[in-house]
């Protein structure tokens, strides 16, 4: 037999954490280490234990997925993510998968190929629902908005609603600097204005 592998899941909707504990529980080869229904306390379970693979949800209350999975693979580089959301958005995927996931299912994936993907990204295969790969194969031309520290703490502020006085004082920056990160902002993610572009950035998990 193969070595087994262990995972654990990160996901805050019970039913969700009940269904997959179930497909995990009866393959022969994994083991399910644990559920978590937040970042914090997983990541605190990687501190005291070495994971093989973990499932992370994209919306959690507190920590996002994309945010957890970026400090699972700064923290914990040999233990691989596989994103599970109900979220079909290519740029969402594409984050994810900068992030460092090597794997994106949706959650109405079978059984079958939850193991299957679990096993695929044990030996280093990016693996994508069907729907994902269709999605991102169509939408290649599409590019996730790759912002400074400094644009992201601006677009922070504004999404607060602080004015560019206030952001400036806030940060120790010029109004005029400020005006300069919202103008690049605004331009990155193809907006004309501060409101779609607050909205467009919550959606990409940027906010």
């Amino acid at each position: 037999m193969d070595k087994v592998i262990s995972v654990i899941i990160v996901d805050d909707h019970p039913l969700v954490l009940n269904g997959f504990e179930f497909i995990l529980k009866n393959s022969a080869d994994i083991v399910l280490l644990g559920t978590f229904t937040s970042s914090c306390d997983a990541l605190a379970f990687l501190q005291t234990q070495s994971v093989d693979i973990v499932l992370v949800d994209i919306n959690m209350p507190g920590m996002n997925g994309i945010d957890t999975t970026a400090i699972i693979k700064k923290d914990f580089p040999n233990t691989q993510v596989i994103a599970i959301s109900n979220l079909n958005e290519g740029s969402i995927a594409l984050r994810m998968l900068q992030a460092g996931a090597l794997g994106y299912l949706l959650k109405n994936v079978s059984a079958e190929d939850l193991i299957q993907g679990i096993h695929s990204v044990h030996q280093g295969e990016q693996v994508l629902s069907r729907e994902m790969n269709f999605i991102l194969k169509g939408n290649q031309q599409d590019s996730v908005p790759k912002i400074t520290e400094r644009e992201r703490e601006v677009l922070k502020w504004m999404a607060q609603g602080y004015t560019t006085p206030k952001i400036g004082e806030l940060m120790f920056i010029s109004p005029l600097t400020v005006e300069s990160h919202r103008r690049n902002l605004l331009q990155k993610f193809s907006v004309s204005n501060s409101a779609s572009l607050i909205h467009k950035a919550t959606e990409m998990k940027f906010i």
